[in-house]
């Protein structure tokens, strides 16, 4: 999920200008269509443009099959292909449906839902543990935030829009059932405390830092650079880190949250060791549902120093 501090979020400008904010009133009204159709009816919709898409959209073509060459080196070209264009149909799906997330009830996110060894997280909130949701970037990431924000309290950080007026939208999408929200680059204390309250941290930690502001660590093996800021947060929040993906299911048919136990021996201190320890809980959330993760997002940008470029 993708604020400012405990003290006030920032709300931007609404942008009251019709004209100026017609195209996104345009595109949020397509999505609040798409909102009201049965989630196997998006599934077929979607696959069908999501065939389309993967033939139009050559660039992005380009940078999955490049990913998925890279962290799958056994798969036949055939077979990159078809995980490929599986990834394009399970993007467009994630689109549509992230018109569910953002409006659906309570109760439609509940019926939608299937979860599977949630007792992970309710043994932990029994026991009263802090706790920090690892939630990596999948297709249908705002479909699980919205699962967690409509079932407990909880906080979670995030980047702003571009564009004011679909910032403003997403962010009151995403806070209507009170969850917090903190900017990215305002949380450290705030966002500390909170953890140290009890209240759950859903964390999306998995995109490309940029250069000087991660540290390289195997992804795949691949050296990649990653944000390293979980240890920290999980240490200063003496907090359970447990990793948890949302993965649509074949036909429509609900999607399923699932759980994994929390990281071992976690925070070890070593700050590298520590982020080799969050991909590879990253990759075996991968293998519930492969195509469903972000390979078109240019994971592999930074490099090393000397490296070639990645795509």
């Amino acid at each position: 999920m993708h604020g400012t501090t405990e003290k006030s979020v920032e709300k931007p400008v609404s942008g009251n200008d019709w004209l100026k904010n017609f195209p996104q009133k345009l595109l949020l009204a397509l999505l609040r269509a798409f909102s009201y159709l049965p989630l196997p009816v998006i599934y077929f919709i979607g696959t069908g443009l999501g065939e389309i898409v993967y033939w139009l959209h050559g660039s992005r073509r380009h940078v999955t099959q490049t990913n998925l060459t890279a962290c799958f080196p056994d798969y036949s070209p055939g077979k990159i292909q078809r995980l490929a264009r599986h990834h394009f149909h399970a993007m467009t799906i994630g689109v549509m449906a992230m018109a569910i997330a953002w409006w659906c009830s309570a109760a439609r996110c509940e019926r939608l839902s299937i979860s599977k060894n949630k007792q992970v997280l309710d043994n932990l909130m029994d026991a009263k543990q802090n706790i920090i949701i690892l939630a990596p970037h999948f297709v249908t990431l705002e479909f699980l935030g919205c699962y967690f924000f409509s079932q407990m309290k909880m906080t979670s950080m995030y980047r702003k829009h571009k564009n004011p007026y679909l910032d403003q939208f997403i962010f009151q999408r995403r806070t209507r059932f009170g969850s917090r929200m903190y900017h990215y680059k305002d949380a450290s204390r705030s966002l500390i405390k909170s953890i140290r309250k009890g209240v759950p941290f859903y964390y999306l930690p998995d995109q490309d830092p940029g250069k000087n502001r991660g540290v390289f660590a195997p992804f795949y093996n691949i050296q990649t650079a990653t944000y390293p800021a979980l240890n920290k947060i999980s240490r200063l929040g003496n907090a359970k880190v447990v990793p948890c993906m949302a993965r649509l299911r074949k036909f429509g048919r609900g999607i399923e949250i699932i759980f994994e136990p929390p990281l071992e021996n976690y925070p070890s201190g070593d700050g590298v060791k520590d982020t080799t320890t969050m991909n590879r809980a990253i990759e075996k959330l991968i293998a519930h549902a492969p195509e469903q993760y972000f390979w078109s997002h240019k994971r592999f940008k930074t490099r090393p120093p000397g490296e070639d470029p990645f795509y």
